[in-house]
């Protein structure tokens, strides 16, 4: 039996306006190479500059991770001659990272599992290749764009758990509002690390890496197939091969790309263009809001959530803020939920551009929850008014303009009930011989009289009532 060893590296793309080290806009999708300049294209004279908002976005993750945090900034040349890069080197932090020695509990099957971060750095993005038949076309849009480098000890023992992570990361950079998250695009990709060695032994097998994975799913897929192919292998007494690999989805298996002989020599020195630079203290010092793991916890514990009600709030970061609004505002906490949850996020794409509250008011929603949870409306009715909501219509208004409000009075309703039974006096027979229907004729016909407006339920007990007395 075997022991599967895993580490990942994380290249998280940060949410800023403008490039790493210069003034670049960036912008995902626009026709290629029009958001460039001297900089990204390093024209002779040219000089980098640290953007700031990247070191604050960078520094807030790093202490989210936990990680002992560098107050000096300092870079490093990475030097290798790919196409898409175009000085011929890219700008990191080899020596001195940002952070190091962090730890991150995440959710694994509602278990937590701590997770230890070698390290996080900073670094710019590679331009992009398109590959076609007889030619090689490049992007240069993406060169220059900020990234962290998060790499984890070899921590993981399954894709499960490698997926967890890289989903409870994802998450994490979204809530904190320091990357998009989105991996389809590339601004969220990883490499992982893979070997097999036989349970009980310390020492490492030999390591695969399979290279630039961009879905969760993915990498629980890729980093299982490469646990069944190494086990193939060692039981065949054969040895595994140190490589590059990759996923390839149609065939659901991980492709060599390259064999790796030895470590490559990247020449690794200090950039002399970029001095050392000490962090703001009001950088350092920017306080952290809320984490997901945390704020999960609390709604468990402080609206009586379950972890999956709270997991699906956490998972939407903008719909777990206007719930924190509303908690204000209304103590109907599992009613909100269900409704945000399962309606709202049926929908989510209505909202377009506009904020949660600039869509929907939280004064608005709150009516809405009032008018279920006071039995104003029936269920079938909230329907009706949650469609007016999204259209900006008040609640009450809606509700009045369509004259749906709940009839609950015992008294109106009792005297609807006594003439359906003098104007069908079968209907007493029936229930005496057992028969169900009876019950449901009388609260059909109750509901015909009030026109739909009888609360039902408060109808159902009423009419059991008075069967039950004059039986």
């Amino acid at each position: 039996m075997y022991e599967a060893v895993i580490g990942i590296e994380v290249h998280c793309e940060l949410l800023t306006n403008t490039k790493m080290f210069s003034a670049s806009p960036l912008r995902y999708g626009v026709e290629p190479n029009t958001a460039i300049n001297e900089v990204d294209l390093a024209y002779p004279g040219t000089l980098p500059q640290v953007n700031a908002q990247a070191v604050k976005q960078a520094v807030l993750l790093t202490k989210a991770l936990n990680c002992t945090l560098d107050p000096v900034l300092r870079f490093d040349r990475k030097n290798y001659f790919y196409s898409d890069l175009p000085k011929g080197y890219q700008i990191t932090q080899q020596y001195y990272p940002l952070g190091k020695d962090g730890l991150f509990p995440i959710m694994v099957a509602d278990q937590v599992m701590d997770v230890r971060i070698n390290r996080l750095h900073l670094e710019e993005d590679t331009a992009k290749q398109f590959h076609e038949i007889d030619k090689t076309l490049i992007d240069f849009n993406r060169a220059g764009t900020p990234l962290v480098e998060i790499v984890t000890e070899a921590d993981f023992r399954s894709g499960q758990q490698a997926a967890a992570y890289v989903e409870n990361l994802r998450l994490l950079v979204v809530h904190l509002g320091v990357s998009n998250g989105k991996m389809a695009e590339g601004s969220l990709r990883c490499d992982v690390n893979i070997s097999l060695r036989p349970k009980g032994q310390e020492k490492f097998g030999t390591k695969v890496e399979i290279k630039n994975l961009n879905s969760i799913n993915n990498i629980e897929k890729a980093i299982e197939y490469e646990i069944k192919r190494q086990t193939e292998i060692l039981d065949n007494k054969e040895a595994v091969v140190q490589q590059t690999r990759r996923f390839d989805e149609a065939s659901q298996t991980t492709v060599l790309m390259r064999t790796k002989d030895d470590v490559v020599d990247y020449r690794y020195f200090r950039d002399p263009n970029i001095p050392a630079i000490k962090i703001h203290d009001d950088i350092l010092n920017a306080e952290l809001i809320e984490l997901p793991l945390t704020k999960m916890k609390r709604y468990q514990s402080e609206y009586n959530l379950s972890a999956y009600d709270a997991k699906v709030l956490v998972n939407n970061p903008e719909i777990s803020q206007y719930f924190d609004a509303l908690t204000s505002k209304s103590s109907e906490y599992k009613l909100m939920v269900n409704w945000l949850t399962q309606d709202l996020l049926a929908v989510f794409d209505q909202k377009e551009d506009k904020s949660m509250t600039e869509w929907i008011t939280p004064d608005y929603f709150v009516q809405f929850i009032d008018a279920i949870s006071s039995k104003t409306i029936s269920s079938k009715q909230a329907k009706k008014v949650f469609t007016g909501l999204l259209e900006g219509i008040e609640p009450k208004k809606y509700i009045k303009d369509n004259k749906m409000v709940q009839i609950s009075d015992e008294k109106v309703l009792t005297e609807w009930i006594m003439d359906v039974l003098e104007n069908n006096p079968q209907v007493l027979d029936d229930y005496r011989n057992g028969l169900d229907k009876s019950m449901k004729f009388v609260v059909g016909q109750v509901m015909k009289l009030s026109k739909g407006q009888a609360n039902p339920q408060f109808t159902n007990m009423l009419v059991e009532q008075i069967l039950a007395k004059l039986a």
